[in-house]
């Protein structure tokens, strides 16, 4: 992680000291975020898994191997959370099996654009999630969480965008001219 994300982390746990706060329990919409989330991520890495099935390119490859590290460390994370305030976890899909991309066929394999736009998707959900979680968060300790997770994804979402610029796979809207402006 680099060094301003650390100082940002740092300057957080200070900010949510909880040292003075006596340990409630859960409230319900606590729990349904955490729950939500722990689907969500997960399903997100069986997107991720897919990804690496179908692509032969280095620099995706790369990305979605990034992003599953990140996707199972929170997952263990919230799951850990999860079982110490005996939170049952939810069922969510299994692991897909790897295959060779050249064995995938053209009608099914997803192309680099649509991967890329996927994870882009999942991205933005995942922090809409986090931060949905942070503000329903009545404890500073889960607060917390939410926040260090918007900041991963925060930072892997400058990462994939720079991937997709690069490639022009990034989706613009058109640009937005006022009246009576010059057109270029």
């Amino acid at each position: 992680m680099p060094n301003a994300l650390e100082a940002i982390f740092n300057m957080l746990r200070i900010s949510f000291d909880n040292t003075n706060e006596p340990k409630s329990l859960l409230h319900v919409i606590e729990v349904g975020d955490l729950w939500r989330y722990v689907t969500l991520v997960e399903e997100f890495i069986r997107y991720e898994e897919m990804g690496l099935n179908t692509t032969a390119d280095d620099e995706v490859r790369e990305m979605l191997t990034d992003i599953v590290k990140v996707c199972e460390t929170q997952v263990k994370r919230v799951g850990n959370f999860m079982k110490n305030e005996g939170i049952p976890l939810p069922d969510v899909t299994s692991s897909k099996p790897n295959s060779n991309p050249k064995d995938v066929p053209l009608g099914v394999k997803l192309t680099d654009d649509e991967i890329a736009n996927g994870v882009a998707f999942k991205l933005v959900t995942c922090s809409q999630a986090c931060a949905k979680g942070q503000a329903d968060a009545i404890r500073n300790d889960l607060g917390l969480m939410w926040t260090e997770f918007f900041l991963e994804w925060t930072a892997i979402g400058a990462t994939v965008k720079t991937l997709m610029r690069k490639r022009g796979w990034l989706k613009v809207p058109p640009y937005y001219y006022t009246p009576g402006s010059p057109q270029r």
